[in-house]
């Protein structure tokens, strides 16, 4: 696998991703309600048509959350597989508070080994791939590549990009929560961390930008005690990876596999 070629073309897909988004996201849109209740916009219709447009010349099957699901009797003859979330935080989006991101990963053998996390919003931009590491471009050097980004080489983002985790002398223990979905599980991990450690804050946020959070050294941890499915989490447990942190089931006590028969995702906690 050529990593370096897909990480390059998987960041193109997700900032043209982000810019079919942004193009929804500054008009009167229309919300509609899938069977689960969660909510359904054109911006992740047209955010996962670029997505799969951009990627097919790598002849690699797509799982996307708005596309047609394969039967796992077909998905599991695949070997590699991109796993896209086109707009993660779909309810951040109704809200306008700009917390959602795009998320795509390759999945090999069910491990993810290539992720991009993209904030169309905020302009910031995580990447990881296996054995090139894992990276953040934030808004400062990102947004004035934006508009040429398919003439931006790979060397000349990783020259904007810092390696994650970045270093920082904090000695409090941070959690980072999800805005949206805090259970009552997750407010007893924290109860029980807050015993554990001297200084425990709690920050909160939208979409997979969570996960990038640990990876990069905000945070400490982000515990999901509540339903995500793989498409939430395949992008952000590649970048954790790369960036020596981890996601690990709660039920296996291992990182989490992909590409399973049930595509939702056991309990889980991201750490560092």
């Amino acid at each position: 696998m050529n990593y370096h070629q897909l990480l390059h073309q998987t960041i193109i897909a997700a900032v043209k991703a982000g810019k079919e988004i942004l193009e929804v996201y500054d008009t009167k849109f229309d919300v509609e309600y899938k069977d689960d209740k969660s909510p359904l916009t054109l911006a992740d219709k047209k955010a996962s048509d670029k997505i799969i447009s951009e990627l097919k010349q790598f002849d690699i099957p797509v799982l996307s959350e708005e596309g047609v699901h394969d039967s796992f009797e077909k998905r599991n003859t695949w070997s590699k597989l991109w796993i896209v979330d086109p707009l993660d935080g779909t309810k951040e989006f109704v809200k306008r508070n700009g917390e959602f991101t795009v998320n795509i990963a390759l999945v090999e053998d069910n491990t993810p080994t290539l992720g991009v996390i993209y904030s169309p919003v905020f302009k910031d931009l995580y990447f990881a791939a296996k054995g090139i590491g894992s990276f953040k471009i934030d808004r400062e050097h990102f947004t004035p590549l934006i508009k040429s980004i398919e003439d931006v080489n790979l060397e000349a983002l990783l020259t904007a990009a810092q390696q994650l985790p970045i270093i920082s002398n904090r000695t409090n223990y941070v959690v980072v929560a999800s805005r949206s979905h805090m259970s009552t599980e997750t407010h007893e991990r924290i109860e029980a961390l807050k015993l554990q450690h001297k200084e425990v804050e709690i920050v909160t946020t939208g979409s997979s930008i969570k996960m990038c959070w640990v990876a990069e050294g905000i945070a400490d941890e982000y515990p999901r005690f509540g339903p995500t499915m793989e498409w939430d989490t395949a992008a952000g447990q590649a970048i954790l990876q790369e960036a020596k942190a981890s996601l690990i089931d709660f039920e296996t006590n291992a990182p989490m596999k992909y590409n399973r028969e049930n595509l939702l995702n056991n309990w889980f906690i991201a750490k560092r």
